[in-house]
């Protein structure tokens, strides 16, 4: 097996101590004492715990246990057996990522309970509390009477302590690609966003919502709510009851099986999160997720390289192109199919992005539409065996173009549309990857389209969490990085696995080009940097800079300033970042420079500012250069915001360039009015940044060599 051994973090300082103990209940700190935790039972024998604060509750009464199938649940009649306490305090280098070192930090408690009476089984229930929040788990040994699992629901239920201002999307079993919803809890109701014309598939059975789940109380304390390290079970949602002020899991769930999850013993369900913040800019800042992760599995990771891309992709959204060879349905190009003139995925043109791409200081070229079977792929359920992932059309060399593309030093992204037909993927997955292997592409684009064949099941239950993990890991065999699109919700698995780079996973660019609601407003960015950007790095594919999309899409448009596409590189995280527009609108731009310049893997990132879907700013460190960016991105209203550059080096000296919106500028009157200024700063220095309605500002400080 390529690439894979088994190996440990690098530890800088790790102290790890046990104790155990056998009383009636358990106490729990932060590493800090900010964060308190009370563990018990009710008088009913379940499990049961509060969360405290800054000395402020806010989790009352917080109910655990698990419903089984055909089994007795696991709720009440348990005692405590034994508890357990353990330190850690570690920190582990990132091979990419938002920052090189992360600390991990936390107080552990594990606490083992066993029924009374009945089948005197056991399970235990562990937390993990860090001074930016906690995690907790269920545990299940392996013992008689529960050799196997299928869990009906579990049912946890957390009890929040005020009616709290929420900022959601629906608890969709097959998408995310909602625009968040800002409402008081008590006024949440998932159910009304059923009717989705712009979606290819959606499922929203409950009033639940999807995590991350981002929620301010009026004194200002933010709470997120989500899940880490799931592997071999159905993705997390949280049921809304809200004269009650709770939430409850709900499962996603199967058509095909009366269970959600099955599983065999010993096992352990994902962590549930909580991150816990004075100020919103510390949701961003935590390495919660991923420290609730295990270490990297795939030993030397060398191979994973972080990357901006460009590629024949927005064209199609433009109608520019088309992902099909003919149009003509149920023949193939080997039967007669004649092609219609407008295919994107030729030889010639993927030619030109490659030079383009070689000539400013893009890493690699993604092409979509490249092999058989567009014709047939969608609005149908007979989607098995039509895509064929190892077969060009026949416009489209790919020898050649691999060889073109290696001698201008650009890697390649080959792309896999699956149509969500999983068993045609599944059969093809082998020979899919050992062509890339052949042909040295290192990254592969997967898409999941469509309702989930096998007919019943969805893209958030076990079935394709399952399935997601299998990807990874034949990607991993033959040194493949992974960036997964209608994917299952990142969850911090690439701190373990660190080829999953990037994932979609929210409403992209590309609902700008030609949903039929007017797109993506300009409070949905600085909404998703402290919601869905908090779970892992996302593929958002920035900088269009044609923003109107004439002649292309004359009733659509991107809805933000041209500055603002610039700030995105930097607010918007992921590790593989496209230059989404065609190459025409980047030739002799002045702006584009901005794009050759900026980072894609950080030494660090300092949040500067920001509150939920208003504005956020952020800085980063270049790992390789030392450079450092800033973006800064609003929603529709104008605002000064004003920043220190005191994370310079004192003692080096920096090129600024700074991508500013012009004093008229607006995201629909105006979008494309910017200046470009030179600034002179130092680490003690205060920029005023003046951002339009759906503005930005980007900042690049180049250390200059003596």
């Amino acid at each position: 097996m390529k690439h894979i051994f088994n190996s440990t973090a690098f530890i800088l300082l790790v102290f790890i101590g046990f104790s155990c103990t056998k009383p009636n209940k358990g106490t729990l700190s932060s590493p800090n004492g900010t964060i308190k935790l009370n563990f018990y039972l009710t008088s009913q024998g379940q499990a049961a715990f509060k969360v405290y604060y800054n000395n402020k509750m806010i989790l009352d009464e917080s109910t655990l246990g698990v419903s089984l199938y055909e089994e007795p649940d696991l709720m009440e009649g348990f005692r405590i057996t034994k508890t357990e306490y353990r330190n850690m305090d570690e920190t582990w280098e990132m091979p990419w990522g938002e920052q090189r070192y992360v600390q991990n930090h936390f107080q552990e408690m594990k606490v083992l309970l066993t029924e009374k009476d009945n089948l005197k089984r056991t399970y235990a229930v562990v937390f993990r509390l860090f001074d930016d929040g906690l995690g907790f788990r269920y545990e299940f040994p392996q013992q008689p009477h529960m050799a196997d699992l299928k869990i009906a629901e579990e049912n946890t239920l957390l009890q929040l302590t005020e009616d709290y201002t929420c900022w959601w999307i629906p608890g969709d079993w097959d998408i995310y690609e909602h625009l968040f919803n800002k409402s008081r809890f008590t006024e949440i109701d998932a159910l009304s966003k059923r009717d989705h014309p712009n979606l290819a598939q959606t499922y929203i059975p409950f009033n639940a919502v999807n995590t991350p789940f981002t929620m301010r109380s009026d004194n200002g304390t933010h709470l997120s709510f989500h899940e880490a390290a799931l592997l071999n079970y159905s993705g997390l949602t949280y049921e809304i009851i809200p004269d009650k002020l709770q939430l409850r899991s709900i499962l996603v769930g199967s058509e095909r099986t009366p269970y959600k999850v099955s599983v065999a013993t010993p096992f352990h369900t994902p962590w549930r999160s909580i991150q816990i913040a004075d100020k919103a800019a510390d949701l961003i800042s935590s390495r919660l997720i991923v420290n609730l992760n295990e270490p990297n599995v795939l030993g030397d990771v060398s191979w994973v390289k972080p990357t901006k891309y460009i590629g024949i992709w927005w064209e199609m959204h433009l109608d520019k192109s088309t992902w099909d060879y003919s149009g003509t349905q149920d023949m193939s190009a080997s039967q007669g199919a004649r092609p219609h003139g407008k295919h994107g995925a030729t030889t010639t043109n993927t030619k030109r992005y490659i030079d383009f791409a070689a000539d400013n200081n893009i890493g690699a070229v993604l092409v979509e539409g490249w092999n058989t079977g567009w014709e047939n792929w969608i609005g149908t359920d007979k989607r098995e065996g039509i895509f064929d992932f190892v077969t060009p059309y026949p416009d489209y060399d790919l020898q050649e173009v691999v060889d073109h593309a290696n001698s201008k030093g650009v890697r390649m992204i080959m792309h896999h549309e699956t149509s969500s037909a999983i068993t045609t993927y599944e059969q093809q997955m082998d020979t899919a990857y050992a062509l890339m292997e052949h042909l040295g592409i290192d990254m592969v684009k997967t898409g999941y389209v469509g309702t989930i064949l096998p007919k019943g099941e969805y893209h958030h239950g076990q079935f394709m969490v399952n399935h997601y993990h299998r990807v990874i890991q034949k990607a991993a065999e033959k040194g493949v990085m992974v960036n997964s699109h209608e994917p299952i919700m990142a969850t911090g698995l690439r701190r373990t696995y660190p080829n999953d780079v990037s994932r979609e996973g929210l409403r992209g660019q590309e609902f700008n080009a030609w949903a039929s609601d007017g797109g993506n407003p300009p409070s949905h960015l600085p909404t998703i940097a402290f919601t869905r950007m908090l779970a892992g790095p996302i593929d958002y594919t920035p900088g269009i800079f044609n923003i109107k999309l004439k002649p292309y899409k004359k009733d659509n448009q991107v809805n933000t300033t041209l500055a603002q596409q610039l700030a995105l590189y930097v607010v918007i995280y992921s590790p593989l970042q496209m230059a989404a527009d065609l190459p025409e609108y980047y030739e002799g731009h002045p702006a584009f420079q901005f794009i050759r310049d900026v980072g894609v893997d950080w030494e660090q990132s300092l949040v500067l500012n920001g509150e939920v879907g208003e504005y956020v700013t952020i800085a980063r460190q270049e790992r390789t250069t030392g450079n450092w960016f800033v973006g800064s991105i609003t929603n529709e209203q104008t605002r000064e915001l004003t920043i220190k550059t005191d994370f310079l080096d004192p003692n080096t000296t920096y090129k600024v360039t700074l991508y500013a919106d012009g004093n008229d500028a607006h995201w629909d009157k105006n979008p494309l009015s910017y200046t470009i200024s030179h600034p002179i700063v130092s680490s003690d220095t205060e920029i005023k940044l003046n951002l339009a309605s759906g503005g930005g500002a980007a900042i690049s400080f180049i250390r200059e060599t003596e």
